[in-house]
């Protein structure tokens, strides 16, 4: 188990994550993720998708972060999970799956609901075949993390938290 430090405070903040409540994050995961530690484990590795959330949530509330966790083989889920999100969560973490390199609705989605978004994946995608270099979501995102296997999620839920910070201060 990897030991993390705590959360860092500012003047000002609580245990309840600051004047605004916790940061709110919400972690969409897309289709075939439900298979993660049985499907392609050379690629994908052996962690279970239930222990990624298991440690995202455990991660969140020692960052002070309100951590919510989806999955969903389906566009049309990812869709109306993204667009429920709006107003209500800071920082979309967002593992498309194989949607990455086709959904044009995922990403007019991620452009509706304006939440600033993280791209995720447990490979290298460059590393890959030549049809997973592309994403249509890479322009729009604030970031993406790859190659670090289920470990990508928790770089990704740190960044989040940097990237919220920031955005409170600005609006502050």
């Amino acid at each position: 188990m990897v030991m993390r430090p705590k959360a860092r405070q500012t003047a000002g903040e609580g245990a309840s994550g600051g004047a605004s409540g916790p940061i709110s994050v919400l972690v969409v995961h897309g289709p075939n993720l439900n298979l993660l530690g049985e499907r392609e484990p050379e690629i994908y590795g052996r962690t279970r998708l239930a222990d990624i959330n298991k440690e995202l949530k455990q991660l969140g509330r020692e960052l002070e972060m309100k951590v919510e966790t989806f999955q969903s083989n389906s566009e049309g889920g990812i869709v109306d999970r993204i667009q429920k999100a709006r107003g209500k969560c800071e920082v979309l973490i967002l593992n498309p799956g194989a949607y990455t390199h086709t959904s044009v609705a995922i990403r007019d989605a991620i452009q509706a609901v304006n939440i600033p978004v993280i791209e995720v994946h447990l490979s290298n995608v460059y590393r890959r075949e030549a049809f997973r270099h592309h994403s249509t979501i890479a322009d729009i995102a604030h970031g993406r993390i790859m190659g670090f296997g289920a470990e990508s999620y928790s770089l990704a839920l740190r960044a989040a938290r940097t990237m919220a910070e920031e955005s409170r201060r600005r609006s502050a």
